[in-house]
């Protein structure tokens, strides 16, 4: 049932990944530098270990979610503030978050959240490391607002995210950004991510445990099946798979510029 609901949802929403991309309504468009990724990964260190200061933790010092109504409605509000050279699109500002009730199978297949276009629901896996929860909301309700390709998602997701008032979204989008800022560095410099990874905090370094933990746990045949399926369209539809970050990277640069 999952895979046929899967396909289907790929499917709607390939026919809106021939949309004007994002990176043709900035004013920059060159390719991504790698000294400007280490410059801007070492800024989101920064913003991160200092965000990281002032949210919850649970008692194993793991960051944790105390108010998620309070992130969807701050997400609902960011909506409303993104650049309108980038999105003109109209806002819903409807609260149509949902966690999955396949949240159990989407464990153990890499797929954080997905935009249900037959209910006009962003869902979540509410069971992920509440690093990711936050941002993968705003993912979501990114696609609700019509932008289907997945790096421009989060993109937008960075944009509903990234000044933010709320310190759970704020620190779960400088989290993800960061990390996908490394993600594009390390096979160029390793060295480089790898002394970045060493001034992680102490509670960055135990959000990262955690989130490792919980990979290690998960890892399986159903997320590699899901990963093939996923690039295979992602692929086929222009996109350069999942398994790449440059151009969200791309994008990023050429906004912070």
């Amino acid at each position: 049932m999952i895979n046929i609901f899967y396909f289907i949802y790929q499917i709607f929403w390939g026919m809106l990944y021939f949309q004007t991309p994002v990176i043709k309504k900035l004013s920059s468009q060159k390719e991504p530098e790698i000294s400007k990724a280490k410059t801007l990964a070492l800024y989101y260190l920064e913003r991160c270990k200092a965000t990281r200061q002032s949210v919850q933790e649970d008692k194993n010092g793991v960051f944790i979610i105390t108010d998620l109504t309070s992130i969807q409605t701050e997400i609902l509000h960011q909506q409303t503030q993104l650049p309108k050279y980038i999105s003109d699109k109209s806002v819903p500002k409807i609260n149509a978050f949902k966690p999955s009730l396949f949240k159990s199978v989407m464990n153990f297949t890499g797929i954080l959240g997905y935009y249900n276009p037959f209910t006009a629901e962003a869902q979540y896996n509410a069971e992920l490391p509440h690093t990711s929860i936050p941002f993968t909301s705003a993912h979501e309700s990114s696609h609700q607002l019509g932008f289907a390709r997945e790096q421009e998602a989060n993109f937008i997701g960075y944009l509903i995210g990234i000044n933010s008032e709320n310190t759970d979204l704020r620190y779960s989008t400088e989290y993800f950004t960061l990390k996908s800022l490394l993600r594009f560095i390390v096979e160029e410099d390793p060295e480089f991510v790898k002394s970045v990874l060493n001034q992680y905090s102490p509670a960055m370094k135990r959000d990262r445990r955690y989130e490792r933990s919980f990979i290690f746990r998960h890892q399986g045949w159903l997320d590699d099946f899901f990963g093939f399926t996923n690039n295979l369209f992602l692929k086929s539809n222009q996109q350069e798979g999942a398994v790449t970050y440059s151009y969200f990277i791309d994008l990023l640069l050429n906004y912070e510029k």
